[in-house]
């Protein structure tokens, strides 16, 4: 599907070596959601371009609940989904997605509701959140997103970082002194737990 749209693409054929929209014209196609195990965590990160953010610890209670991409054989994933389900902090279910993607992709921006590819200019505004990725501290931004959903974006080793909490009031865990490690650079496993797959991927 269109990471931007989810229209069905039109793939590549012997002229060209694109996926297409026929609404947004050559995009990285977004591939079915996989399921929550360390077999999927770790193809991803192997087979990535981009940052497979995942936060550990975990907040307490939470489980890792899928994960998607956007991308081919031929690009690797340009982007990367990471779900997770809790408590939220102010009572019932929390969801969160993490997203991580080159600029252009879209599909951070979709989740959130935003109808451009990107989140636009940053800079110019106060952050109204912090989070360590990598070992780096990182500003994130809140921006206008449906009343069902939190939706904060800023900048993680040169790539968008999108943090989705449903319902919007799960957004205070994104305030909680979130750690990010990128999957890519662990050099040994996490004992991480994992729960069903959420429909937030399916959608």
């Amino acid at each position: 599907m269109c990471p931007r749209c989810e229209s069905t693409l039109h793939a590549p054929w012997e002229m060209s070596s694109a996926w297409t929209c026929p609404v947004h014209g050559e995009v990285a196609p977004l591939q079915a959601a996989r399921q929550p195990s360390a077999e999927s965590m770790r193809w991803l990160a192997d087979h990535s371009r981009v940052p497979l953010w995942l936060p550990w610890p975990l907040p307490d209670r939470w489980l890792v609940t899928g994960f998607a991409e956007a991308g081919d054989e031929r690009s690797g994933a340009v982007a990367t989904v990471v779900a997770l389900s809790g408590p939220a902090p102010l009572g019932g279910v929390g969801e969160l997605l993490i997203v991580a993607e080159e600029p252009g992709t879209g599909l951070g921006a979709r989740l959130s509701g935003l109808a451009g590819p990107d989140a636009g200019p940053l800079a110019d505004r106060h952050p109204h959140a912090r989070v360590h990725a990598a070992g780096r501290p990182t500003a994130l931004w809140r921006v206008d997103s449906p009343d069902d959903r939190a939706a904060f974006v800023g900048e993680g080793l040169g790539h968008w970082l999108w943090m989705l909490a449903w319902p919007d009031t799960a957004g205070l865990v994104v305030h909680d002194h979130l750690t990010l490690v990128d999957v890519r650079d662990l050099d040994h496993p996490l004992d991480v737990p994992f729960g069903a797959l959420t429909p937030l991927l399916g959608s």
